[in-house]
Order: C-alpha cells, then structure tokens, then sequence
C-alpha cells in the first residue's frame, strides 16, 4: 500500500484516546500548549511466550458478511470494518498531516519507500499462501470426492456407481451443514465446552480453531463435488434413459444448471466485483435448486420403470430413502434462519458523518455477531456486537455503502434482524487462558464485549485507532475507561502517528503471556501481525477468506 498509510477501522470509523500516563510515555510535539495527554503506555514487565502454529487471516469481499476486506479505491475516512467485513482506505494527498516526532521510537514505522500498490484481491487470495488450512480443506474434500468419482466408474465402488444422485445430495448436505449458523453456533459452543479447558494442550486449541474458521473450504469443495457427481448422475441416466423418464432429467438438468451457476458466481474475482449479485443469485438458486430437489426426489422415488408410470405408494417408499432424510435435513437448515427474522425496533444514532451506532433490546453472549437488513430477502449485513451481556446490545456501522450511510442520513425505527447471532473467531477466545485481542480502528467493536462482561480467558486488548469522541462519542471512550493498565493498550495516531503494530502485537503478546493472538485489521495489516507473531514463536489468527 503507498505511503502515507493509517490504521483505519472497522465499519467506517476510527478511535482516538487520551492515553495514560506511563514512565514509558512518548510526548507529541504541541503546538501552543494544547491541553490533554498525548501519551501511550505498554506493559513492558511480564514473561514471554507460547509456542507458534500454522496461522492463516482471510478476507472477503467489500460489500461481504464475511470477515475482513480491503478497499484500496475507498474515500478517506470510509472504510468498512467489523469481524465481518473490514476495510480500509487511502489517505487522501491532500490530507492534513500532522508535525513529525523529533525522534522516532521502536514502536514507528520508518518512512516505506514507494511501492507498487497491489489488488484487494490479490491481496485476499495470493498472499496468504498456498498452503492454508482453508486451501488444504478444500483439496482435501474434492480428492475424496474424485477418488469416488474414479473408483465409481471404473465399477470398483458399485454402490456410489448405483447412487450417484445421492452422493451429489450428501455433498449438498455438508456445504449447508458449512454455512449454517445455527448448527455452526452449537458445533462452537461444543468445541468451547469440550476443548477449552485449562489441561488440553495449546497445539488441540489452536488446529481446533484454525479447522472452525476454515470450514469456507469444505463448503466450496463440496460445490465443486456436487456438479460432478450430478453430471455423473446424469451421463448414467442418459445412457439407460430407457429406466427413467423424462420429466427426472429435465429437473436434474435445471438443478445442475443452476449448481452451475451458483459455483461460476462464487467464484472470487465474480464474488469480489459483484458481491450484490453473488449474494442474490446464490440464495434465490439456491432456494429454486431446493425446490427442484424435491421434486426430483418425489419424481424418482414414485417412478416405476417396469411399468413406466408413478406409483401412488409415494410415502412409503420415501421414508425409505436416504435421498428424502437427507434433503430434510437440507430444507431444516434452510428454513431456521428464517424463521428466527423479525423486525425490530431500534435506536439509531450518529457521533459523526462517517458512522453510525445502532442499538437493540436484550444482552449478548461475547464473541457473538448479527445480521441486520432494511429488506430480508435482498441484502443482509453482519457486524460485530458490542454488548455487557445485560439489557441491550449495540453495533457499529461505517458510513460506506448506500445502506450505511441511510442509517447516519435517514436513521430507521426499525430493522430487520436474525435473532441467531452467529459465531466466529472472535468467539473462540473461550478457548484459551490468555488472549492478545489486536484491533485497528472499529475493529474494537468485536473486541469490546470481553471488557464489559466476564469471560473465559484472561485478555489483553491492543488497540490502534484514531478519532474516537470525534467518530464516536463518548459512549464508545468510557467502554475502553476504567481498565487495568495491563489490560488496555491504546496508541493514539492521531498524536502519535502510525505504529508499527506487528511489533507491537509481539512485545505486548510476550508481556501478556498470550497463548494466542487474535487480531482484525485489512488483509495486509492481519498477515503482517500473524507472521510476525509466528515468527516471534506466537500462534496468532486473523480474518480468512471465505471462513
């Protein structure tokens, strides 16, 4: 990314904080005695470190629900960021700079030679590495699935020969097992319950949690797997077409087009230009596909080939039928995110022009996030949330899209709302002892619910932001007030000018004793903390692609 650069924020918005004072202060130049502290501390005194392990951050597209994301063409000041998406935006060249430090500390950047700016999507695919977790799950899934394929018609796997459709069904099954929050929010609290516990060793957490946040790669793989083994499905019925009827093909051809299509719009240069039409395709598809299912289901199950007719004895046959149990369990978690929406009242309110806090009845379990839309069946957002776990719960949203920015200009009454609030990486924190919560900018706003109600893990937040009663009043300001020293870490830009963060995150993680760091910053700044914790011997994770 060219120079200059800033820590931006999550959703919009960026935070600004009179640090404390410390032996270790750094003093801002002043200009005519302008009052406050201009001071940042660290907790230079504690112990060092726990042992690194395969980390990977992801990321996904701007106007995405998913984890974090980068937009190198965004406005100044209007960047996007929660634990779902993230951005992070240019400063513009003729933005007002503030007076450089007479001298320069450990904690600053050097001044960064010009380089050439690269692609968000580059950035979120190619310099992850080959070798993710997310990557090896997906090769993982599409070789089993092909050995199938192979053994299938080589007639060494005769049952898989003989039941092609249904193996295109389970495969179906598991991407929507993948992607279903109320199933995925019961498998987190299971791992939780089970996995985090004080005597099981740190390598079971961290490939327990590095498995959690890459499930996009079983999902995607098992697309890919579907296709195929319909497509094979259907070269067997063709060949025996004499066994079946024509009203079966024609359904299993609509659904396999239409699988198609729902895997050519998912593909990442499609989904990272037009996230919209991703979104929309994928579910009015997939709605359609499921609808087609069933009546190829119902088609062949009743179909008699001796008699070249259907059969009316459809019930009894069908609960008979893996194909039936399975597209069930499909419709199941299709439907229960649905019927868990509602509209609700809300209280919108806007510190600044640049984001908005949109608060709602009932507490919040930690770690958690939510889905709010102006219209359900169009477009959904997810934010993190920020709640004591008591009466309300808040999140935050950037002044970025057209949606965003209605909530500052025409603040609602009302918004519609997934009462299943989702688990992520940021609800895997209770897996652990001690916990390095890294966050630049809004990124605070996942962060913030472990400091205002109890939690698992003993946790340290290291905050790099600028701007906060400016952005966001003082609500947000009092939340991160009232802290143990050791606990809270804030460096101020806007006084102190950008940080080297990765740096930071490794001193503060070995003064903490971590034995994770978590963190939530653009695709670049997540890669450049979890390397540098994992070189530095520290198991760390960032947002992932497609998680």
């Amino acid at each position: 990314m060219q120079s200059p650069v800033r820590f931006s924020s999550c959703r919009g918005v960026s935070f600004e904080i009179k640090p404390h004072e410390s032996p270790f202060a750094i003093s801002a130049p002043s200009n005519d005695g302008a009052a406050g502290s201009t001071r940042i501390w660290l907790p230079w005194t504690l112990g060092s470190s726990s042992k690194v392990f395969r980390s990977i951050y992801m990321s996904s597209s701007r106007p995405s629900s998913h984890f974090c994301d980068l937009d190198l063409d965004g406005e100044d000041d209007q960047d996007d960021i929660s634990f779902a998406v993230l951005e992070e935006g240019k400063v513009e060249e003729n933005e007002q700079k503030l007076a450089p430090f007479p001298s320069a500390t450990k904690l600053e950047q050097p001044p960064k030679p010009a380089r050439k700016q690269k692609s968000r999507l580059s950035v979120i695919l190619l310099d992850q590495g080959l070798f993710t977790v997310y990557k090896r799950l997906f090769v993982v899934c599409l070789t089993l699935n092909i050995t199938g394929l192979v053994l299938a018609a080589t007639g060494k796997f005769p049952h898989a020969r003989n039941r092609a459709a249904l193996f295109s069904i389970a495969n179906i099954l598991a991407l929507t097992l993948c992607r279903s929050e109320a199933f995925l929010r019961v498998v987190f609290w299971i791992a939780v319950k089970v996995i985090g516990r004080s005597w099981i060793p740190l390598p079971i957490k961290t490939a327990t949690t590095s498995l959690l946040q890459s499930l996009g790669g079983i999902h995607s793989s098992c697309g890919i797997s579907s296709v195929a083994w319909l497509i094979y499905a259907l070269v067997l019925t063709l060949e025996y077409r004499e066994n079946t009827s024509p009203e079966i093909v024609g359904v299993a051809s609509i659904i396999l087009s239409l699988l198609c299509l729902s895997c050519l719009a998912a593909f990442p240069l499609v989904r990272h230009l037009h996230h919209n039409v991703f979104e929309r395709f994928h579910r009015f598809a997939g709605w359609t596909a499921l609808a087609l299912l069933w009546a190829f289901i119902i088609l062949t199950i009743s179909y008699d080939p001796k008699t070249k007719s259907y059969s009316n004895e459809l019930g009894s046959r069908m609960i008979k039928q893996q194909e039936f149990w399975f597209t069930v369990a499909i419709t199941v978690l299709i439907i229960i995110p649905w019927i868990t929406v509602r509209r609700v009242p809300v209280k919108v309110s806007a510190p600044s022009g640049h984001a908005s806090i949109i608060k709602f009845e009932g507490g919040v379990k930690a770690g958690l996030l939510g889905r709010i839309s102006p219209s359900p069946l169009s477009e959904w957002h997810a934010f993190g949330i920020i709640s004591d776990g008591k009466t309300e719960h808040m999140m935050l949203a950037g002044a970025v899209g057209d949606f965003t920015k209605s909530l500052v200009s025409n603040p609602p009454s009302h918004l519609w709302v997934r009462q299943v609030h989702f688990a992520g990486l940021p609800y895997l924190v209770n897996l652990y002892d001690r916990v390095l919560l890294v966050a630049t900018g809004s990124g605070i706003c996942v962060f913030l619910s472990f400091l205002l109600q109890p939690c698992r893990a003993s946790v340290c937040v290291l905050w790099v932001a600028k701007g906060i009663e400016q952005n966001f009043g003082k609500e947000i300001q009092e939340m991160m007030s009232g802290h143990p020293k050791d606990k809270v870490i804030v460096h101020d830009t806007a006084v102190l000018g950008r940080p080297n963060v990765s740096q930071m995150s490794v001193d503060a993680a070995k003064n903490w004793r971590a034995e994770v760091v978590i963190v939530t910053s653009n695709p670049e700044g997540s890669r450049d903390v979890v390397n540098s914790c994992k070189a530095a011997g520290i198991a760390a994770f960032g947002p992932v692609w497609d998680s």
